[in-house]
């Protein structure tokens, strides 16, 4: 049997806590999502004055990055 490490809710409290304050030191008005390794939501914050897009757009960024198992950063690479 494999066994793997999942996020607790304390992880990724800390974790949505951590995007946040960097987005909010560097001025940027963003959609903040995590997921776990299969895709699913399991914490989302959207900051003021972020498009309403934004929302859609960082899930699926997020989903698309966990599922091909990299970073979203090496899709932008490639294209």
């Amino acid at each position: 049997m494999k066994i793997k490490a999942v996020l607790t809710q304390t992880e990724v409290s800390l974790m949505l806590g951590a995007a946040r304050d960097e987005a909010q030191a560097n001025g940027w008005a963003v959609a903040i999502a995590v997921v776990d390794d299969g895709g699913h939501l399991l914490a989302f914050e959207r900051l003021d004055d972020a498009s309403p897009i934004s929302s859609y757009i960082s899930i699926e960024k997020a989903r698309t990055s966990a599922l091909g198992k990299r970073e979203s950063k090496g899709y932008e690479e490639m294209v």
